[in-house]
């Protein structure tokens, strides 16, 4: 399930949660799961593999597994496959199990797993009668969330209308499961695996599903025997059918196990006179079982069926009526009741529109009409936003009463994906005495009054808007989270909610929990405020700071964030405030009608605690379509520039830079490979690119993290690499660009970087134990210097080794992007002059690789990256312009010094000179010094050199290569026997005097250079020491003297 769809999953970054497995495999304790992620976690254990199709993905499905399918088979996790639903989509899990495979043959029960929705298993249907009679080792197993959208407002519905055709041709050696209760889901999730035959398993989704409570048994193990339907569904503790009702009833509804009959047994257990029949195996139909169940008294018989049209067929009428109707002479009539999606929705939220309902199709005289009681126990309400750091508030909170053995606590939560921008969540938490909360769905109110004893408004924007407090019994409490004062309140209420107001004289408190939090030096804690002020309010008259205090430390532990809980109480304790209302509330004419929550979403799809519009953030492929659809408001603007060719505005749409997009052509290694050291030459095509650059410049290259590594970094952090994560431009707030996770982490946030010292403060915050807060702490303070130094310069380690050593330190994906920050483009010289080689542009680059003082290999992103790269890769780059300009005159000398990759720009002059020259142009001398450490393995380009130097381009050279003879020689030595030609070319006023030096490559030769043109001026031109040292300055000074050294 998505990290925001599932209220589970919301919690876990502030609740420590276990395994899953050591959760289920629990004996102390009862774990705190939506049924959703069981079922997920036994298909995984019992299948060989699971196919995860695109709606039951849609529906939330499918995290689990593919988390558990990353342990491996060796863990006995089935591999997960991720397939399209289509027409025939069955074709390929029946090519899957027609394989078979000799290591299934071996196991005592072995199935094949799918998920899939209604929609999907309808379209499945034409294959499945191609599937042959299964044995042990190989059988289908069809789990079936019942989710479907309906109409044009996308309520979501529980509806198996599209399934008529299923169960009407269901191949005989095929089991149909229907199981609504979170108990019922778990327990028929194992039951899928002990039955002998295929299996159908549909199970509610609407509500059940992916309510969190607590297990009521005592789990199966998954190594079970492959038993026959009746004995496997027995031996689980069920029957085939559950009656409910009055025994001597005249009439008895007939009905699908779901979520509806949950209500009508509700309604059946209280009321009088009718009975209900819940069917919770389809298939096999058994007549025996049902003729039994059925009270002698019943007269009609009422089969309800979820029916598309008037004139749908009705599966279970037609099953009931071949059982029933000819069973005796005194056989009930059976009657037909088609129920279309809108009254099924209707009737799920409501008890007084099911029992004005059942009124309406059995013909019983209540005389009144009937009174049925509420849940029982507490319902407590909240509403917040899904972008806001609240939104974590109700899941967190729920944690605190599940784990309770005293109390049953049952949560869920329904969305608005229309009830405002970004969406709206209701979550609903029921407590009460173990046993005391009955277990119809959560939305079902069942009584006719209002229910709702606490109301937490986390969004107070949803007051304006929506009818928030009608549900309210007279007096509970409603918490607002908000700044706002009693005025801007009432002035921010919807009509419906003022009049209720107005009405009740309710209670309204309110907390700014984002100023507390900000008093507390950590916007984080906001939600940990709210919680502790939310415990207030439900323990009324009994609480107490200490009672508050202690809930939370149970709840958190001593500390949140590296702030004392007793802190984080008392400042909420301290900044609650009771909203004093008028006497009167004057209710203002025209206003909106408010709106009513809807049901129209499985998740939503901005997930972020940033604000829309600011910052990182994760989002869904929604924004994707959004893009697409309307791409006039998406698009990126266009950089105006001088250079010809087009940018292309989405390819590093970060970077205010103008970006191109080049082709590797040669990518040669130019050293040995039993050379220790590895220089390449880069060859890029920029035809159609529009890319010009002059003679010395810089190309600034994008390069990618290693995709290896950033999958497994992935894979450690707990991210799902495919999610999007939407990322605003620099120097435009107002446009974003979507990426998805992976290629964010590979091509723009410098994961692998160095981590500079506020990064260990910024993480300090994040981290759950004390030890490395304390560390982290320390570091980034001045008394850690030499422990940062050690770090950073000795271990050199990366944002991701920190991330590992403090593994409690855990922002969110969004907080850390934003932490480490992007990854700068590395800047090479240009290694070619585009005069001579047209659409090319070359490089010069040695690959930086190192070993750490504990043994750990580093290697510098860029070069890496470089070396990687195959012939036809893309690869964006940048110009930088650069201090290595050609002198103005073709004639003035040039005196080039360069050491190892510092050859670069110097070869892209030799190429422009020897261009100008073929064509007829005059050109003066040029002098070439280059340094490396051997001759036969680091004479870069050095077949050139010798080309140049006997076509005179090149009029003298001197090389030094300081390990091949016995004495160490570098260029300075070199520069000092040329001292009366240096001091003719740089130390004159014509031209063939006013020569330019250059020096490229690392700092530590320069001392020695100046010594050496200083020594030469005073030699050969009588200049004193003084006085040449300012001559030098001067040439710096005229462009004359220039260094580019790293």
């Amino acid at each position: 399930m998505s990290s925001r769809g599932s209220p589970y999953s919301q919690t876990t970054t502030l609740v420590n949660t276990p395994d899953i497995k050591e959760t289920l495999g629990s004996k102390t304790s009862d774990p705190v799961l939506p049924p959703a992620e069981i079922v997920e976690y036994y298909a995984s254990k019992a299948s060989s593999a699971v196919f995860l199709y695109d709606v039951a993905r849609d529906a939330g499905f499918g995290r689990t597994t593919k988390e558990l399918a990353k342990k491996g088979t060796d863990s006995g996790y089935a591999a997960a496959f991720e397939v399209q639903s289509r027409a025939g989509a069955g074709l390929s899990l029946l090519g899957r199990i027609s394989e078979g495979t000799s290591s299934q043959g071996s196991q005592s029960s072995v199935a094949l797993t799918a998920f899939t929705t209604p929609d999907g298993l309808a379209q499945m249907v034409p294959t499945l009668g191609l599937f042959s009679k299964p044995i042990a080792s190989n059988r289908l197993v069809l789990q079936v969330p019942n989710i479907t959208h309906s109409g044009v407002d996308m309520v979501v519905s529980p509806t198996l209308s599209q399934l008529a055709p299923f169960f009407t041709s269901a191949p005989e050696h095929f089991t149909v499961l229907l199981s609504a209760t979170p108990q019922e889901i778990a327990d028929f999730a194992i039951l899928s695996y002990s039955i002998s035959a295929h299996v159908v398993h549909i199970f509610d989704h609407w509500s059940g599903a992916r309510e969190i409570s607590k297990k009521q048994l005592t789990f199966a193990p998954l190594v079970a025997p492959v038993l026959d339907t009746h004995t496997a569904v027995q031996k689980a503790g069920y029957e085939f059918f559950e009656y409910v009702g009055d025994k001597t009833a005249n009439d008895v509804l007939v009905m699908l196990n779901g979520p509806l009959a949950l209500c009508v047994k509700k309604v059946a257990s209280i009321l009088p006179s009718f009975g209900v029949v819940l069917v919770k195996v389809l298939r096999p139909w058994d007549e025996v079982a049902l003729r039994r169940i059925i009270p002698a008294s019943a007269q009609r018989v009422h089969v309800i069926d979820d029916s598309l049209t008037s004139s749908s067929f009705t599966p279970l009428y037609h099953d009931i009526l071949g059982t029933l109707a000819y069973s005796s002479s005194k056989a009930p009539r059976i009657i037909s009741q088609k129920l279309d999606i809108p009254t099924l929705n209707q009737l799920l939220t409501s008890a007084q529109s099911l029992v004005g309902y059942l009124s309406s199709i059995i013909p019983i005289n209540w005389f009144a009409a009937p009174k049925i009681p509420s849940s029982g126990g507490k319902r407590i309400v909240f509403y917040s936003n899904p972008s806001s750091i609240l939104s974590e508030v109700p899941a967190t909170a729920t944690q605190l009463f599940a784990t309770k053995p005293t109390l049953d606590a049952r949560f869920g939560q329904i969305y608005d994906l229309f009830a405002k921008p970004g969406g709206a969540v209701k979550s609903t938490l029921l407590l009460g005495q173990v046993n005391s909360v009955d277990p119809s769905p959560i939305p079902f109110e069942a009584g006719q009054e209002p229910e709702t004893d606490s109301l937490l408004v986390l969004d107070p924007g949803l007051l304006k808007t929506h009818d928030l407090f009608s549900d309210l019994k007279d007096g509970a409490p409603v918490l607002i989270v908000t700044p706002w004062a009693v005025e801007e309140v009432i002035s921010n209420l919807s009509a419906a909610n003022l009049d209720n107001l107005k009405s009740s004289r309710r209670p309204l408190i309110a907390i700014d929990a984002e100023a507390v939090a900000a008093d507390l030096h950590d916007a984080e804690l906001a939600s940990s405020v709210s919680i502790a002020a939310f415990l207030r309010l439900y323990l009324g008259h009994v609480a107490s700071l200490d009672v508050v205090t202690g809930l939370l430390k149970t709840l958190y532990g001593k500390e949140i964030r590296g702030t004392t809980v007793e802190s984080i109480s008392k400042a909420s304790w301290d900044a609650l405030r009771l909203l004093e209302l008028p006497a009167e509330i004057a209710i203002p004419e025209g206003v909106a009608p408010s709106k009513v929550f809807s049901f129209n979403a499985l998740s939503l799809p901005n997930t972020s605690s940033t604000p829309p519009g600011h910052g990182t953030r994760l989002t869904s492929w929604i924004e994707a379509g959004k893009n697409i659809i309307f791409r006039e408001a998406y698009s990126m603007a266009t950089p105006t520039t001088a250079a010809s060719g087009q940018q292309v505005p989405s390819l590093r749409p970060d970077t205010v830079e103008r970006t191109f997009l080049v082709t590797c052509k040669v990518n040669r290694r130019l050293t040995p490979l039993e050379y220790n050291r590895n220089v390449f030459h880069l060859e890029f095509d920029t035809t159609g690119t529009g890319l010009k650059y002059e003679i010395g410049e810089a190309l600034g290259v994008h390069g990618w993290n290693d995709a290896e590594e950033v999958l497994e970094f992935c894979q450690w952090y707990g991210v799902d690499p495919n999610d999007l994560i939407s990322i605003p431009l620099p120097g435009d707030p107002g446009k974003r660009h979507l990426r998805t996770v992976f290629q964010a982490l590979q091509q723009q946030i410098d994961l692998f970087g160095k981590p500079p010292k506020s990064f260990y403060e910024a993480l300090c915050p994040h981290a759950s134990k004390r030890e490395d807060r304390m560390a982290l702490r320390f570091i980034g303070a001045a008394e850690g210097v030499s422990t940062f130094k050690m770090l950073s310069e000795k271990e050199t380690v990366t944002f991701v080794d920190v991330l590992r050593k403090f593994s409690s330190a855990r922002p969110s994906l969004e907080v850390l992007c934003e932490m480490i920050g992007d990854i700068k483009p590395r800047h090479y010289s240009i290694a070619s002059a585009q005069s001579a080689v047209g659409d090319r542009v070359d490089l010069l680059v040695v690959t930086v690789d190192w070993l750490t003082p504990s043994g750990s290999p580093r290697f510098g992103q860029c070069t890496r990256y470089l070396a990687g790269l195959k012939l036809g890769q893309k690869v964006t780059v940048s110009i930088k312009p650069s201090v290595m300009k050609l002198p103005p005159d073709n004639l003035q000398p040039i005196i080039m010094a360069g050491l190892g990759t510092g050859a670069a720009p110097f070869r892209a002059f030799m190429q422009h000179r020897a261009h100008l020259a073929s064509h007829g142009i005059p050109v003066g001398p040029m002098l070439y010094y280059f340094g490396s450490r051997h001759r036969r393995e680091e004479y870069l380009y050095g077949e050139e050199i010798e080309a140049y130097l006997q076509n005179g381009i090149i009029t003298h050279a001197g090389l030094a290569f300081s390990r091949d003879g016995k004495g160490k020689v570098y260029i300075q030595h070199k520069m000092l026997e040329d001292g009366q030609l240096l001091a003719k070319l740089i130390g004159g006023e014509v031209v063939d005097q006013r020569g330019v030096f250059y020096l490229c490559g690392p700092t530590w030769p320069v001392p020695d250079v100046f010594e050496a043109l200083v020594g030469a001026l005073g030699q050969h031109r009588g200049m004193k020491r003084d006085v040449a040292e300012a001559y030098i300055e001067e040439l710096k000074e005229a462009e004359r003297y220039v260094l580019e050294v790293y």
